[in-house]
């Protein structure tokens, strides 16, 4: 061991100490609930031998020799670490969280899940290239907002499925029982008091533990190496990567904001509301799902922890090397058209050429990429109505099921363009840089 990581591991030993100690007191509470509440012995003694394992990493941490991840462990995740396995690993791994949720949903598997992220956590902390990222002042919200995310997801998804449980029995849903009104004051007035109170506190022991991730004046002669936007904005700057600026900053921002407010105007379904189900809402479901966990969240996560300098993919265990580059021949439909099929030079306007004679170039150049984007946008809309969508056309007429689709050819664009841009390093479907229009 090097004597910087020497002085790391020194410097971790006791955070990892009172981390895994807190994970042995949360074990052995969840024991006690098990045996007192529930009598559920065996249970109880399971978790209550697992919080006694995280007491004993807690010793040995505070003892300066740490649990470290396996060499091998974090090689075998470097090595799997691009942003194709990443976009697929999280895409399956939503299939199988929605195909298996009775399964997910139980307790017992959630907070095995839970216990396994959260040791995966700290043996990885161990590592300083990863412990540098994870505890910046800038992340540290981010990593509490996902296991956030991860417990009000799985709470939500319970719940649903709980009610579709009792509709198939015929009953109403849990929200319905308790439906009782109260009165807002005392009732809710003082729920909010306590909320507020026990969130400044937090908020004061955060300030004192965490400096303010301030940094030096801005200059134009030096800039930040990554250059990363707020996190609720890292999102669209991954889509940078697939799109014009133009296209990420601009338009996608835009329809995700229309097509928030036209959901209410053109759903269809009355079944659903006011209580949690997936069965009565599947289709709303699984595209909400999509929309904001795989093509929102898990870029959100991309883009803070995996994306370094150069706007690079790094594993989590990988040194943000700012000298790291990787050579990538982007390509434009027009030139795979014209240049490698066709093999053959782009149509270019005669010098001196007038404005109608140049953009009649410009659309013979870029024209299999404009026939492409019309028949997307175009035939497909038909074409669903007759066949995978010929429900949603019949119930929801022509204008809402065209709002409908449009806005879903705008979601599916972004996967599509992923795809190409790794399979042909497909840059741009239509490149007309002459009035900034690329897509």
């Amino acid at each position: 061991m090097h004597g910087s990581e020497h002085e790391f591991i020194e410097g971790i030993s006791s955070f990892l100490g009172l981390y895994y100690l807190a994970l042995g007191v949360m074990n052995g509470g969840a024991a006690l609930y098990l045996w007192l509440r529930l009598s559920k012995p065996r249970q109880a003694l399971v978790w209550l031998i697992v919080g006694c394992v995280f007491v004993l990493f807690a010793a040995l941490a505070m003892g300066g020799t740490p649990v470290f991840m396996p060499e091998a462990a974090k090689n075998f995740i470097n090595s799997l670490s691009n942003a194709v396995i990443y976009t697929l690993g999280t895409t399956l791994a939503l299939v199988a969280l929605y195909v298996f949720r009775r399964y997910w949903v139980k307790p017992v598997v959630a907070w095995t899940g839970l216990n396994l992220a959260l040791l995966f956590m700290g043996l990885s902390m161990t590592d300083s290239d990863f412990a540098s990222i994870v505890t910046k002042p800038d992340n540290v919200p981010i990593v509490g907002l996902v296991f956030l995310l991860g417990f009000f997801t799985w709470l939500a998804t319970a719940r649903a499925v709980e009610n579709d449980d009792r509709a198939a029995r015929g009953l109403d849903p849990v929200e319905k029982e308790g439906s009782e009104k109260v009165l807002v004051w005392p009732d809710l007035v003082y729920t909010e008091l306590i909320c507020m109170v026990a969130l400044t506190v937090v908020l004061l022991l955060w300030g004192i533990a965490l400096k303010a991730p301030l940094e030096e004046p801005a200059s134009s002669v030096k800039t930040p190496n990554p250059s990363k936007a707020p996190w609720y904005f890292l999102g669209l700057q991954e889509m940078l990567v697939y799109y014009d600026p133009w296209m990420a900053g601009v338009v996608a921002p835009s329809l995700i904001i229309f097509g928030l407010m036209a959901i209410p105007y053109i759903d269809f379904n009355k079944q659903g509301n006011g209580y949690y189900t997936i069965n009565q809402r599947k289709f709303a479901y699984i595209v909400f799902q999509i929309g904001f966990l795989e093509l929102w969240v898990t870029l959100i996560i991309l883009g803070t922890f995996l994306r370094g300098p150069n706007w690079n993919f790094f594993g989590p265990y990988e040194t943000w090397d700012p000298h790291k580059v990787l050579a990538l021949n982007n390509v434009n439909l027009s030139d795979f058209f014209w240049v490698i099929w066709l093999e053959r030079g782009l149509p270019k306007a005669p010098p001196g050429s007038g404005f109608v004679t140049e953009l009649g170039y410009i659309i013979l150049r870029e024209g299999p990429g404009l026939l492409l984007l019309a028949a997307y946008f175009m035939l497909m809309p038909p074409l669903l109505a007759t066949t995978v969508f010929r429900k949603f056309f019949v119930r929801m007429g022509f204008i809402r099921y065209m709002v409908m689709v449009t806005l879903l050819l705008f979601m599916a664009s972004l996967p599509l363009k992923m795809i190409l841009r790794w399979t042909f390093n497909l840059k741009y479907i239509v490149f007309i840089p002459e009035y900034f229009l690329n897509f």
